[in-house]
């Protein structure tokens, strides 16, 4: 009888540990999304035809989303009528040093999706994309056109539906991140 038991109790422990260890929603990626806090957004921007003008946008807010102390800080103003390369970047200052979620959103990148829109008449195309030749946006052109004011509003998507329709509200998913810069071509 005590064989018995031992045996049964086996089958019950091997049982256990296929049950625990198969899932239905098992699909080969880490969804353990751990939300980073993302203190820090730098944008910059380097004109093509002038190495020496490079706008860096950059807003950072130390205690978090929903906090007090955020600011802003623009380093000059868009040369009118110009093209930019930019690259975006995402730090967690709150470490030191400070972590760069920049390389989690790359290393993700058929999860994240920046998106772009303005009100001072600049064209934003992403130039980089992800393993499905989706587009991410870490990497980008900017070109202004006549003398103008208006904003930058950069949005960071996770889980986006790609392809979409090139548009945050479009792209569903969460959002990560979002900040709106005050900006001017001359």
């Amino acid at each position: 009888m005590k064989l018995n038991t031992i045996k049964l109790l086996a089958v019950f422990f091997m049982s256990g540990l296929a049950f625990t260890s198969c899932s239905s929603d098992d699909d080969g990626h880490d969804h353990d999304h751990e939300e980073e806090l993302i203190t820090t957004v730098i944008y910059q921007l380097t004109n093509n035809a002038d190495a020496g003008d490079v706008v860096t946008l950059t807003f950072t807010d130390l205690d978090g989303e929903g906090g007090t102390d955020g600011t802003y800080d623009i380093s000059g103003p868009f040369t009118a009528n110009a093209n930019y390369a930019g690259t975006i970047q995402l730090l967690n200052a709150t470490e030191n040093p400070a972590d760069d979620i920049t390389l989690e959103v790359e290393e993700e990148a058929d999860e994240h999706e920046f998106f772009y829109t303005n009100t001072a008449g600049l064209t934003i195309t992403k130039t980089d994309v992800d393993v499905n030749n989706n587009p991410v946006g870490i990497e980008t052109t900017l070109a202004t056109g006549a003398a103008s004011t208006g904003s930058i509003t950069v949005v960071l998507k996770h889980e986006p539906t790609k392809p979409n329709d090139g548009t945050a509200a479009g792209a569903g998913g969460s959002t990560d991140v979002e900040v709106t810069y005050a900006i001017s071509v001359q």
